[in-house]
């Protein structure tokens, strides 16, 4: 029996690992957790004991099998065994720690599925890993399994090994019940207990502090609970009947589709040359900030500014779909990982090919990241510019060709074209995480990324001014999502998906502000209807000119969903099924229609 004691204490010395790593966690974030109470430092690694002890068990399943096996195969090789395991298991529990302490500054949640996604382009993912990161992580592993490892093995491992379980057929039949019956308790933790609820994220919740109740998940629970969403979509996130989802959505359904009329264009032409150029990274309330986009601040004074617009989601991959497609983002998903149903989404460039414009997508790096070329291809791009386009020398950022040399290949690809009416969508890139560019002016390197890509396209939009096709070009500024600035912000936060768009260019006929609230879902329904073009066919896009279509702004963050119009924010969190913002005076029929929208989105989603 005494192996078994071992074994406990095996289970117990990583719910130890898992309770200490929380306040290690909050010290390498900081900032975030610099006034947090010693109290809620004991909360944070009180209710987080739960998945602690869920976590434990599932790595305690296979020593236990193991052993038990010993008792009828007694050996040396019991020891090579659980070493060979607990070396790959210690292993992965560090990789995971560090990804998940360095990516929570990144992107405001625990580690989940999300890296694997983009790990299908290797070389991509590490461009936005500074080599000394990736040096400290790499160390910072190293460290981890020396410090859970050798004393495991040490003081546990050789110890339990070196046990006799006795060599008697009785004393054999004796231990296996008593084994079968200490694993059958395992399952206890694993399934978080005997309740009708199983084990989740959301039993380590406790505060309405959400960085304290993330804190309190253990981040391999956080990742196994993530690779185990399946994807039979029309199953997932079911808030209400049918029918209730329904009537609860109709209020933020689209209109009937509508154009406008002469004098109440915003453009001179319904046939511009349209230049989409999507800014890497440009978070909305920072246009105000001295010396950050001085560039494009001038431009929304002359253009059509949109001073209430909100990104979908906080990745690329997702603000693309949003902003090309008019399809929402998903909250632990992204509709690009399955080219099958991306390529039956309706898209900007489909439309406009079907009505002779010619299409081209321009990015300075991997159009293969995040299966991004499939989808530009089956949406309607004829042509894809990507950093294999450029010479080595010209590649010379972490993510490929900087914006400084981008911004004037436009220029020349804009004065060079000789079919019209075009639409070139621009992708930028040098405002991505680690911030390497050819300039240093201010001290913050995302606010110094972002000033040096709005100091090239006010050179860029400088230079077309003075061309003939200035006069019949509309430009299209807008972000594919934001940045964690400032470094406290929540992901969760209305504030933190607020993105700059502004539209320019010879072919806006005039300065506006446009103060109803949309996301880049609209950007497709509004654009195609100044166009005269039908745009029906994108369910989830409004038309933001259009009086009679409700305005809001819909986004999701990792597994949670948030609403915001001119005088209601809800925000819902589907791990701890619980609305953490609620303000304004119609919060009641705003929870139950934003909950319908996302209801809704997956019913579209898994049908395709």
């Amino acid at each position: 029996m005494l192996r078994l004691c071992y074994l406990a204490a095996i289970y117990f010395w990583f719910v130890l690992i898992f309770i200490l790593q929380k306040p290690l966690f909050m010290l390498w974030q900081g900032d975030l957790y610099a006034t947090t109470a010693v109290v809620d430092w004991l909360r944070v690694m009180w209710h987080g004991l739960p998945i602690d002890f869920s976590v434990a068990a599932y790595l305690s399943v296979v020593p236990f099998l193991l052993t038990l096996v010993a008792i009828w195969v007694p050996g040396r090789w019991l020891l090579r065994a659980l070493r060979v395991y607990f070396a790959l298991m210690v292993t992965v529990l560090g990789v995971v720690c560090m990804c998940d302490a360095e990516l929570y500054g990144y992107w405001g949640f625990r580690l989940d599925a999300t890296p694997l996604f983009y790990l299908q382009s290797p070389a991509d993912a590490m461009a936005s890993v500074p080599l000394g990161t990736f040096i400290a992580g790499v160390v910072g592993v190293a460290v981890y399994v020396c410090l859970v490892g050798y004393p495991l093995d040490r003081w546990l491992l050789r110890p339990m090994v070196a046990v006799s379980c006795g060599s008697t057929w009785q004393r054999k039949a004796t231990y296996t019940p008593v084994y079968l019956v200490a694993m059958a308790f395992l399952f206890l933790p694993i399934r978080g207990g005997v309740s009708a609820s199983t084990m989740n994220v959301g039993k380590a919740y406790f505060s309405e502090r959400i960085e304290l109740n993330h804190a309190a998940v253990n981040p391999a629970f956080s990742f196994l609970a993530s690779l185990s969403k399946g994807e039979d979509f029309r199953s997932l996130y079911r808030f209400m009947s049918p029918a209730e989802a329904d009537e609860a959505y109709a209020p933020l359904a689209q209109q009937p589709v509508a154009f406008p009329t002469d004098t109440t264009a915003w453009l001179t032409t319904s046939r511009p040359d349209i230049l989409l150029i999507i800014l890497e990274s440009f978070t909305g309330h920072i246009i105000d900030e001295p010396g950050v986009m001085p560039c494009l601040k001038k431009l929304s004074c002359e253009g059509i500014y949109f001073p209430h617009f909100y990104a979908n989601s906080f990745r690329t991959d997702r603000g693309l779909v949003a902003l090309l497609s008019g399809y929402p983002a998903q909250p632990t998903t992204s509709i690009m990982k399955y080219p099958a149903k991306s390529q039956s989404l309706p898209a900007i460039a489909r439309s406009l090919r079907g009505v002779g414009y010619d299409t081209q997508m321009i990015y300075g790096g991997d159009a293969d990241f995040t299966n991004m070329r499939s989808y530009y291809y089956a949406t309607g791009y004829s042509d894809v510019v990507s950093v294999e386009d450029f010479t080595a020398a010209e590649n010379s950022a972490r993510w490929g060709v900087p914006d400084h040399i981008m911004f004037p290949y436009l220029l020349r690809s804009v004065k060079e074209q000789t079919k019209h009416p075009f639409i070139k969508t621009f992708l930028t890139l040098s405002s991505h995480e680690p911030f390497d560019v050819p300039m240093r002016r201010l001290d913050n390197l995302y606010l110094n990324s972002v000033a040096y890509t709005d100091s090239c396209l006010g050179a860029f939009v400088d230079s077309l001014r003075l061309t003939p096709q200035w006069d019949n070009t509309l430009i299209i500024f807008v972000a594919d999502h934001t940045m964690r600035y400032p470094a406290g912000i929540k992901e969760h936060e209305v504030r933190r998906h607020h993105i700059p768009m502004i539209w320019c260019g010879g072919a806006v006929r005039g300065h506006r502000v446009v103060e109803r609230y949309g996301a880049q879902t609209d950007l497709a329904a509004t654009l195609l209807a100044q166009m005269q073009i039908d745009y029906s066919d994108f369910s989830f896009s409004k038309n933001m000119a259009d009086t009679a279509q409700r305005a809001f702004a819909y986004y999701t963050y990792k597994d949670g969903l948030g609403y915001v119009d001119e005088a209601t924010s809800v925000v819902y969190d589907c791990e701890s099924q619980q609305w953490i913002v609620s303000e304004g005076p119609d919060t009641v029929a705003c929870r139950a229609a934003a909950q319908a929208y996302l209801q809704k989105l997956y019913d579209d989603l898994g049908n395709r």
